[in-house]
């Protein structure tokens, strides 16, 4: 089976990125997936999405993704994503114009997501927010956008299909039976780190420097 390296929220560190790939051991014979937020609050958006381009990553759309398409889109002025969207070029859009919200990896039993799934919910029936900011399950099992609005959904997520995951950096590394959460914060100087496919292996290298301070978005 071709081996699949699955990459937590990169937040344009682009060269923890190719640091990951290098020590991981990556080749252009395997698959890249990376599991979306891959610009905003680093250093080098436009490298994270030119390199993912170039070694025809797979990835899905992730919150701070789909802010930089609502700037395009004259949706949000945000300040930083509006920044950051002067630095793409043409084909750095149409990358990020085609992210899907989901990835479905059958042959290897998985799914991909930025942020969560609700575990009662056919998975087309999730809607876009919940896909894109959830991190909890609260007592009624409803889907919050908030580390204190409950569990962490991944301990409640039932399988059979193991969800790949970003998005929760305040939780960081997270290793459920059936849901593993990749994002362990690299941008807020702690680690980027990737899960290898089928054998589930992790592996990271350390963040070059905190790029910014943590903060629950």
């Amino acid at each position: 089976m071709r081996r699949t390296l699955l990459i937590g929220d990169v937040h344009g560190c682009n060269d923890e990125l190719g640091a990951l790939l290098k020590v991981a051991g990556w080749t252009p014979e395997d698959r890249l997936v990376l599991v979306g937020d891959l610009v905003a609050k680093g250093p080098d958006s436009a490298g994270v999405v030119q390199r993912a381009r170039e070694l025809g990553a797979l990835a899905v759309l992730g919150n701070h993704d789909a802010h930089l398409l609502d700037v395009k889109a004259g949706l949000s002025k945000k300040a930083h994503h509006s920044k950051v969207a002067a630095t793409l070029r043409a084909d750095d859009w149409r990358y990020l114009d085609q992210l899907p919200l989901w990835l479905d990896l059958p042959e290897l039993n998985a799914l991909v997501v930025h942020a969560g799934l609700i575990p009662t919910v056919e998975l087309e029936r999730q809607p876009k927010h919940v896909l894109l900011n959830m991190r909890s399950l609260d007592a009624e099992g409803q889907a919050s956008m908030r580390v204190d609005g409950g569990v962490p959904w991944a301990t409640r997520w039932p399988g059979p299909r193991h969800v790949v995951f970003g998005h929760d950096a305040m939780r960081g590394l997270q290793r459920e039976a059936h849901a593993t959460g990749l994002d362990s914060g690299c941008v807020y100087g702690r680690e980027l780190t990737g899960l290898w496919l089928p054998e589930h292996r992790l592996v990271s290298v350390k963040a070059h420097r905190v790029w910014q301070p943590i903060d629950s978005g």
